[in-house]
């Protein structure tokens, strides 16, 4: 799951968010402009629910950034990592087979200031060799925002998993929430449609 949350500091949308967690089972999330300066193991224990969990935060800057990645351990076996204040990539395996990388990404909405960025993360590829998914939230100045969130993946991951992407509501953000699923359910065989054009 991953959603720009606009702020984590109201214990309503702490609640609404973990029961999201609960709600839809989710082992892996990715959240966007948390404006907390720091986050505490027990809060984030507190957001999860679950005792299982690993996480990795970058704090926010004022009243503005933060970006939160919280695990379940038995699906994703943290190897390496690496974070700035735009983004936090985890290295690891996923499902104790498939070595992946996994970006939580809030990039600028200046021009400049995104070229450094994808600068950044391409260097960082030859790095991290691994197949990458990355979140992304792109934010404009002032009150507007944009709503160009996205979960982008290799092909790899596509042919290894039947994902299904799902934009849910908005509830307590002005920002969708995403949501990458695997879909397990047998569908039968395609139909056969053609155009009589």
């Amino acid at each position: 799951m991953s959603w720009n949350v606009k702020g984590l500091g109201k214990s309503e949308k702490r609640g609404r968010i973990r029961k999201l967690i609960c709600d839809r089972r989710v082992d892996l999330l990715l959240l966007q402009e948390t404006k907390k300066a720091s986050i505490s193991e027990s809060e984030v224990r507190t957001l999860w629910g679950r005792s299982n969990m690993e996480f990795m935060a970058v704090d926010s800057k004022g009243t503005t950034w933060g970006l939160l990645c919280i695990w379940d351990p038995s699906l994703f076996q943290l190897k390496d990592c690496c974070c700035n204040r735009r983004f936090v990539l985890l290295s690891g395996t996923l499902l104790n087979s498939f070595d992946c990388v996994i970006l939580n990404v809030y990039t600028p909405n200046d021009v400049s200031g995104r070229g450094i960025l994808w600068d950044t993360l391409l260097k960082l590829k030859s790095d991290f060799p691994n197949l990458w998914k990355y979140t992304r939230c792109n934010a404009q100045e002032g009150e507007k925002w944009c709503g160009i969130d996205r979960v982008l993946l290799n092909p790899e991951w596509l042919q290894r998993f039947n994902f299904k992407l799902w934009g849910l509501p908005r509830t307590c953000s002005d920002h969708c929430l995403l949501l990458l699923m695997e879909d397990e359910r047998d569908w039968g065989p395609r139909p056969f449609r053609f155009i009589n054009a």
